[in-house]
């Protein structure tokens, strides 16, 4: 069952980075009833309210992972330095010996990870689902959690993925931290007919669809040659492209195809460390996806590829990335990247009315970063944004809210117990490290 509501909080005198449409910066309090901001300004009333004297902290809106793996965190290192051809392999193998049980231990591994990182919502893609949902409800964070889905004779899965998909939902419609939807893996295992179940399936229930879409140049040239078309052009055409959808990596398009996501309001999740570690190549076109008018935000993959799930590690090399490429040093700029990994992330979800930034009505998501830390040095209004997009370190988080509630205090999770989910996971890893490929 949910928890009941937190009592009233209140922050007093943070530095608050609101996120609004002037992206304001500067000395605030904030009051928080019912999981909602119901005042954000100076002189916050106080009555009845647990107070937090916020003068040492900036009040930072919770940070979208807009495309993550989290189960997959006892794996992390166990595919290392290998082309995609090669992680994958063993990436597969393991996953035939993965049970209910170990997707929900590497669940919890994954969601305290992003919870003591300041993440507040993820998007997610994988099997076992409910696995992931029990783990996210447990310790608080919210979960927009996408059951694969893949051709049956592609699969592992017990039954038919798109049943399997249509249960999912079932189950978590209306809880209010898990938000389930339909996960169409990607081209190389989805047939039309997969890909148009998927989508039908996902408009009968109002939820999102997220897919893999264009991530490797060998993707593209063998989806190319097996159907006359690219994967963008090919989709679009038979009828899938539309919106409430997020397409993650999107790195090999063509301008016609950028258009078309734009034109089709279709979201794109960029994972860059992600890409830079398996080597895709080129490097995603997330400026002219933005100028064209799609939505944006930024993902971190799974630890296998990544090998963190640190959304302020994302924003620097996201950042670094794209100046360096395109010789500009203006090029997705600290604000912009914030912008990413927040507002942008939340207008992924369909939820930036909601999410994404500190302002009376929205959801009481949000981190308090320290302003001693190191790496906040100076702790400056005028250059805090810089400091998160480029400097700050995940241990300068110190407590995160959930809908008000706090879910990291002082660096500890509150909801859960670190050690033993930490023994959980190193149990679930040596049985999983066991079954790599021989000579992996």
């Amino acid at each position: 069952m949910p928890s009941p509501p937190a009592p009233p909080l209140v922050v007093a005198d943070a530095l608050v980075l609101r996120q609004d449409a002037r992206r304001t910066v500067g000395r605030a309090d904030l009051r928080i009833e019912d999981g909602r901001f119901v005042h954000v300004g100076p002189g916050a009333p106080r009555d009845g309210a647990r107070v937090i004297d916020g003068h040492r902290f900036a009040a930072v809106p919770g940070f979208v992972n807009a495309h993550a793996h989290v189960a997959m965190a006892p794996l992390r290192g166990i595919a290392d330095d290998r082309e995609l051809a090669g992680f994958l392999e063993v990436l597969f193998a393991v996953d035939a010996h993965r049970t209910e049980a170990d997707v929900e231990v590497g669940a919890r591994a994954g969601i305290a990870e992003m919870l003591l990182g300041g993440t507040t919502s993820f998007l997610d893609l994988y099997y076992f689902e409910d696995a992931v949902a029990r783990a996210a409800a447990s310790l608080g964070i919210r979960g927009f959690l996408g059951w694969a889905v893949l051709d049956a004779d592609k699969t592992t899965q017990s039954g038919r993925p798109l049943d399997n998909a249509a249960g999912f939902l079932g189950r978590w419609a209306g809880h209010p931290l898990v938000t389930p939807l339909v996960a169409p893996q990607g081209v190389y295992v989805c047939s039309r007919d997969t890909w148009l179940g998927a989508r039908e399936l996902a408009e009968r229930h109002g939820a999102l669809c997220h897919y893999h879409l264009s991530e490797t140049r060998r993707e593209v040239s063998e989806h190319l040659e097996r159907t006359g078309r690219r994967p963008v052009d090919w989709l679009d055409e038979i009828g899938f492209l539309g919106p409430r959808q997020v397409a993650a990596h999107a790195v090999w398009l063509t301008g016609q195809e950028i258009d078309r996501l734009a034109r089709r309001s279709v979201g794109i999740a960029h994972c860059a460390s992600s890409n830079l570690k398996l080597a895709s190549g080129g490097v995603a076109p997330i400026v002219e996806l933005r100028r064209a008018g799609a939505a944006v935000g930024l993902g971190t993959d799974s630890v296998v590829s990544n090998n963190g799930l640190s959304m302020l590690r994302e924003m620097h090399l996201a950042g670094l990335v794209q100046k360096n490429h395109r010789w500009d040093a203006t090029a997705l700029s600290a604000q912009e990247l914030l912008d990413l990994a927040t507002l942008e992330g939340a207008r992924l979800l369909g939820r930036a009315d909601d999410l994404g930034s500190i302002e009376v009505g929205k959801q009481a998501d949000f981190s308090l970063v320290r302003l001693d830390h190191p790496t906040l040095l100076p702790a400056r209004p005028e250059a805090i944004v810089s400091h998160l997009a480029y400097a700050a370190a995940d241990d300068a988080i110190d407590s995160v809210f959930v809908a008000g509630a706090p879910v990291v205090e002082s660096r500890r999770l509150v909801r859960g117990e670190w050690e033993g989910i930490r023994a959980d996971a190193e149990t679930a890893a040596s049985a999983l490290w066991a079954s790599r490929p021989r000579g992996a």
